[in-house]
């Protein structure tokens, strides 16, 4: 999923502020320093060194011309994320995202994990790569100022009673990295549509006093068939959509399946990326192309078993 792309797509992303006041106060979000604290709060742990954990769970659905939507897959995910403090002299104080994230495909009967998959649009039984993307960070920081001196402000924050609600919508249309170099003439992008929508206790998220908050989120995305699904260029839609919160008590209070899933086969995921990391970001598409490339050269099956 990408919790991340979110914050990069509209300039949430960041995850921006002060990292401490010096007289308890209700944070006001229409001064940029205190919008940009209420953005940490919202996103991260309490520290660069604690991190935060956000976990989501909801359904997966096919979705193909002419015939009655599918449900494919039951999903739980997971993102664990840090944000590290930037100083910039004209800009202020702001704060990098890093993360990376995993999201398994379990049978909607059973709620087991599935590895191999019967394709029930091709026939075809493929093996299926679960989403773990590493990592998963902000393009760049994002600070109380813009380049040209333009305040920060989180456009879509509603208060409602007790309540604080920001819904955000994500387009996404850019270059497949698993087709040719020339999409700009026939196509082959990579179209998606991500929405997330946050909600937090007022008192909790703008109470200065407390390190960070933790906020429900829903999250929907539109998107193509994942590549290793092998539908080549067959019409149709996945539709994700799934409902979490940041997690108070961490990677512990993660379900079993996660938990377990990620001790055997994904340990890196029970921690988030190093601070100083300048990696390049991972999506479904581009880990897709890395394992199969490997796999390749190995020799192998075409397909990667499963991405462990």
């Amino acid at each position: 999923m990408a919790i991340y792309r979110f914050l990069t797509g509209i300039g949430v992303a960041a995850l921006l502020g002060a990292s401490s006041f010096a007289s308890a106060r209700t944070l006001d979000p229409s001064v940029p320093e205190d919008a940009v604290e209420i953005s940490k709060r919202l996103q991260c742990g309490v520290s660069a060194d604690e991190p935060a954990v956000y976990h989501w769970s909801g359904n997966i659905y096919g979705r193909s011309p002419g015939i009655r939507d599918k449900l494919l897959f039951k999903g739980e995910g997971m993102n664990i994320r840090r944000c590290v403090e930037v100083v910039d002299a004209e800009r202020g104080t702001g704060w990098r995202l890093i993360s990376r994230e995993i999201m398994l495909m379990l049978d909607p009967q059973t709620g087991e994990i599935v590895d191999k998959w019967d394709n029930p649009y091709t026939g075809k039984t493929v093996t299926v790569m679960q989403i773990h993307n590493d990592p998963v960070n902000s393009r760049s920081p994002t600070f109380p100022r813009g380049t040209d001196g333009t305040p920060y402000t989180i456009s879509t924050l509603r208060e409602a009673g007790p309540y604080v609600f920001m819904p955000f919508e994500v387009p996404l249309f850019y270059t497949n990295p698993l087709a040719g170099d020339y999409q700009e003439y026939v196509g082959g992008k990579y179209h998606a549509m991500e929405i997330f929508d946050f909600a937090a206790l007022k008192d909790e998220l703008f109470d200065s006093t407390e390190p960070t908050a933790y906020p429900m989120i829903s999250w929907v995305r539109i998107s193509g068939w994942a590549p290793w699904m092998e539908m080549g260029g067959r019409p149709g839609q996945m539709v994700f959509n799934a409902m979490g919160r940041k997690l108070p008590g961490g990677f512990e209070e993660l379900p079993d399946v996660l938990k377990n899933e990620i001790r055997k086969n994904y340990p890196i995921y029970e921690n988030a990326p190093p601070k100083d990391d300048t990696r390049p970001n991972e999506t479904t598409w581009t880990k897709f192309k890395l394992l199969t490339d490997q796999a390749r050269e190995a020799g192998g099956d075409t397909q990667p078993a499963g991405g462990h």
